[in-house]
């Protein structure tokens, strides 16, 4: 008995000095929820560091507020202003990625989205080096765009009108467009092993934004040993590496006369690079820059169209605007071009307000501070995580005419033209911005367009309401729904 109360006082103890040596270090951040011994603020955020959480918590805290994971301190960003002061204003000096758990074991410190320093420059550079060379903003990725374009509008057609889940067609066809920039080939939509490759990128692009990834970060040593979500990711994500050294292969040993794709490029750029021994352009980089441009590409771009097709179907009367302003301009989808967006204005405001409204990477993914930085009053120091709320500037009420409804007025002047909105920042700011950007946008311009001159979308007979709240994750995902694509 003597033995178990001096444990419990040792407990407490540790406890106690614990809980005092957050108290100090807390003294030294921006405001925030008290935090606990070892857990942090993870029961106050209910393990998961949602957008709508964060925004609710700045209003007792700020804009600049402290928000910890287990023992690490996250400063959390909210709106316009303070995000742009960091990402923009302090942009080399928050260029860093933090080497969390996951990102460790995701990346291994190679490829492009979690590396740092010269070897994520380098990869960066390099990387939007070989999509220009493969016709970023070119004719040649255009046509690869409409060609799954196409296919995609025939498979809601061979539908007949009747209610289906759009989520997996849609992702067929965006995986595809990164399977041909990638790899130069595609799968049928009946491919089983395609649709292992989606299901696994769903897996491993959505499990750090999840409840389990929060506790993997927190908890690691133990995650690692118990079961769960985790341990399915684990084997999702070494399907993908062996996917992707799979296809390097396969290109080394039939090799194209010229680039055609990601692979050749890349492989190409490591025969130039091999008497340089300190060159960090290897097959372990590649890897990981596929994996990073399919995970990246697919997931965030098959979520925006997601949102968009869902708005159509409950705000039917934009989705007849935008019908009649291509009608006007456009005879065939196959003549659809992204160079002409601006010449359909309505419609290029509806794809932005989609993205704006439901921002689909709500928190973008974490920075680290270089070097000691000033966020208005608040000295933020080296290697301190910043978390900047990307949803919180697209809701911004000082930036936008309608912050908290879909209306594509956001993004028109009052002779109906198309506005740019320096607050529309939906794929982050910053030297760590999106190197997908332009891709993504010629994409959800091409599909959007293909599929609203040749379909309309509606709900269900009967349905009159839809939950548009959302699943949380590292992407924000509608709730699973049913449509009907009437052929037009």
């Amino acid at each position: 008995m003597d033995i178990i109360w001096l444990l419990l006082v040792l407990l407490l103890g540790l406890l106690s000095i614990q809980f005092m040596k957050l108290r100090q270090s807390a003294a030294l951040l921006p405001p925030g929820p008290t935090p606990l011994p070892f857990f942090g603020n993870l029961f106050t955020i209910k393990f998961q560091l949602h957008h709508r959480t964060l925004m609710k918590l700045s209003e007792i805290y700020g804009n600049i507020m402290t928000i910890w994971v287990g023992q690490t301190p996250f400063i959390v960003l909210n709106g316009y202003e303070t995000v742009k002061q960091c990402l923009i204003d302090n942009s080399e000096q928050v260029s860093n990625r933090p080497t969390t758990p996951y990102f460790q074991l995701y990346a291994e410190e190679q490829g492009i989205i979690v590396s740092n320093g010269h070897n994520w420059k380098l990869q960066r550079r390099l990387g939007l080096k070989i999509l220009r060379n493969l016709g970023l903003g070119k004719k040649g990725l255009e046509w690869r765009i409409k060609v799954e374009a196409c296919q995609l509008v025939e498979v809601f057609v061979s539908q007949k009108g009747s209610a289906s889940d759009p989520n997996r067609c849609v992702m067929n066809a965006v995986t595809n467009v990164m399977s041909a920039v990638n790899f130069g080939h595609t799968y049928s939509l009946k491919d089983k092993f395609f649709h292992h490759i989606i299901d696994s990128t769903n897996v491993v692009a959505n499990f750090f934004g999840t409840h389990c990834g929060q506790l993997y970060d927190t908890f690691p040593w133990l995650m690692h040993r118990l079961p769960g979500p985790q341990q399915a990711m684990y084997k999702h994500l070494h399907f993908l590496k062996q996917y992707m050294l799979q296809e390097i292969r396969q290109h080394q040993e039939n090799p194209s006369p010229e680039p055609q794709d990601v692979v050749d490029c890349y492989l190409e750029e490591i025969s130039k690079a091999k008497d340089n021994p300190f060159s960090t352009i290897s097959k372990d980089n590649l890897i990981h820059v596929l994996l990073d441009l399919i995970v990246a590409g697919s997931e965030t771009v098959t979520t925006t169209l997601q949102w968009g097709l869902l708005y159509m179907a409950v705000y039917q009367d934009v989705q007849v605007k935008v019908q009649k302003e291509i009608d006007a301009f456009v005879k065939r989808i196959e003549n659809i071009q992204y160079e002409d967006r601006m010449k359909m204005p309505y419609t290029y405001a509806v794809i932005h307000e989609v993205q704006r409204f439901s921002t689909v990477v709500p928190l973008g993914l974490p920075r680290q501070c270089t070097q000691d930085i000033k966020l208005n009053d608040y000295s933020i120091r080296k290697g301190t995580i910043i978390i900047a709320n990307l949803s919180s500037v697209n809701m911004d009420s000082k930036q936008w005419k309608f912050p908290d409804t879909f209306n594509p007025s956001n993004f028109l002047d009052e002779e109906g033209n198309f506005q740019a909105n320096k607050a529309f920042i939906p794929f982050s700011a910053g030297h760590r911005m999106c190197m997908g950007e332009q891709m993504a946008r010629i994409e959800l311009f091409i599909f959007f367009t293909s599929l609203m001159k040749t379909l309309s979308f509606h709900l269900p007979q009967g349905v009159t309401e839809v939950d548009m709240s959302g699943i949380f994750g590292t992407t924000f995902k509608p709730h699973p729904y049913q449509i009907c694509a009437i052929p037009r």
